[in-house]
C-alpha cells in the first residue's frame, strides 16, 4: 500500500480510502470486512454522523476500537436530520458543531478524531463561526486536524484563504472533471490535500450500464466508458482500476475514498491502490475522449 501526506498534517494516507458509507451488513460482518482492510494496508476510513442516522458510526467504531491506534479515522458534521427523517437541514454553527462532535466521539468509540470535517458548506455560512468551532475542538484535543467535504469553487477559496484545513473532500472523476478548471491548482498551491470521492460515478466507470450523468448524455457516457474500457482491455485489470488511477495521478489527490462493503470491492479496491501509475499517453486519451465539464455555479 502506498501513503500519501494529508496537506500540512502529520497523517499518512493510504492512496484508497475506505468510504464506510456503503457497509449495509451486521456488526459483525462490517467488523470482519473493515479489519482485513486494515490487515491489507488501508488505513483511512471515512464516516458522518448522518450516514444510517448515526449507525454507520456506531458500527464502524465496534469494529476499528481494537486497532485505534494504526488508522486515520475521519467523519464529518453540518447535516441534521429533520424530525419526520424526510430530509437534511443545514447547520454549520459552532454550538452544532461542537454538540455533534461530541456525539461522534461517543458512537466512534474513540477519544479523538483524526480529521473532522464540515459536511458542505455555503458562501452565506459564518465561517468564522464554524472555525471557530473546529479550533476550540482541536484545542481540546478531540480533534487532530480538519478539513471541508465541498465542491464550491467558492465556497474552497475562503477556506484556503481563512483557515487551517488540511484537506476537501471532493466529487471527481472522468465524468465530473469541474475540479480541474480551478480548485486542484489552487489547493495544491495551498498545500491541502484533496480526498476524492465518487472517482467511478456510481459505477458508470466500473461497468454499469451507461445512463446520463450531470451534463453527460447517455451518449457521453458511453463514450467514456469505451476509452476507459480500451485502456482497462490493454492492461488486462478492471475500468475501476483505470478510473481510479486517473484522480490519483493528480498531485492534489492524497486519497481516492472508495464505497466497499462487500470482500470482492476491498480486493478490487486493493488493487486498484496496488496498480502502476497511469502513463502520460493513456492519461491524454482519457482527457481527450470527452470535453470536460465545469463549474457552472457557485463560481
Amino acid at each position: 500500500m502506498q501513503y500519501k501526506p494529508l496537506g500540512t498534517s502529520n497523517l499518512n494516507v493510504s492512496v484508497v480510502g475506505f468510504g464506510c458509507m456503503s457497509l449495509t451488513g451486521s456488526d459483525q460482518e462490517n467488523s470482519a470486512l473493515l479489519k482485513e482492510a486494515v490487515q491489507k494496508g488501508i488505513n483511512y476510513f471515512d464516516t458522518a454522523d448522518i450516514y444510517q442516522h448515526g449507525e454507520n458510526e456506531t458500527t464502524v467504531g465496534k469494529a476499528l476500537a481494537g486497532v485505534r491506534q494504526q488508522i486515520i479515522l475521519a467523519t464529518k458534521a453540518g447535516n441534521v436530520w429533520k424530525a419526520d427523517g424526510s430530509g437534511l437541514d443545514w447547520n454549520p454553527s459552532k454550538a452544532h458543531i461542537l454538540q455533534a462532535a461530541e456525539q461522534s466521539l461517543k458512537r466512534l468509540n474513540t477519544d479523538y478524531i483524526d480529521l473532522y470535517q464540515l459536511h458542505g458548506g455555503t458562501i452565506n455560512d459564518n465561517i468564522d463561526d464554524t472555525l471557530e468551532a473546529f479550533e476550540l475542538l482541536k484545542a481540546q484535543g478531540k480533534i487532530r486536524h480538519y478539513g471541508i467535504s465541498s465542491i464550491r469553487p467558492n465556497v474552497i477559496r475562503e477556506y484556503c484563504q481563512r483557515s487551517a484545513i488540511v484537506s476537501v473532500m471532493m466529487q471527481y472523476s472522468l465524468l465530473d472533471r469541474r475540479p480541474e478548471e480551478a480548485c486542484l491548482a489552487l489547493l495544491q498551491q495551498h498545500n491541502i490535500s484533496v480526498v476524492v470521492r465518487g472517482s467511478v460515478a456510481s459505477g458508470l466507470l466500473a461497468g454499469k450500464p451507461a445512463k446520463s450523468y450531470l451534463d453527460y448524455t447517455e451518449t457521453h457516457v458511453k463514450v467514456m466508458a469505451d476509452a476507459l474500457q480500451a485502456i482497462a482491455k490493454s492492461k488486462h485489470v478492471p475500468s475501476s482500476e483505470v478510473a481510479i488511477q486517473y484522480v490519483l495521478a493528480n498531485p492534489a489527490v492524497a486519497s481516492a475514498v472508495v464505497g466497499i462493503r462487500t470482500p470482492a470491492q476491498l480486493n478490487e479496491a486493493l488493487q486498484a491502490a496496488a496498480a502502476t501509475p497511469l502513463a502520460a499517453t493513456e492519461l491524454i486519451a482519457l482527457q481527450q475522449a470527452l470535453h470536460p465539464n465545469t463549474y457552472r455555479d457557485h463560481r
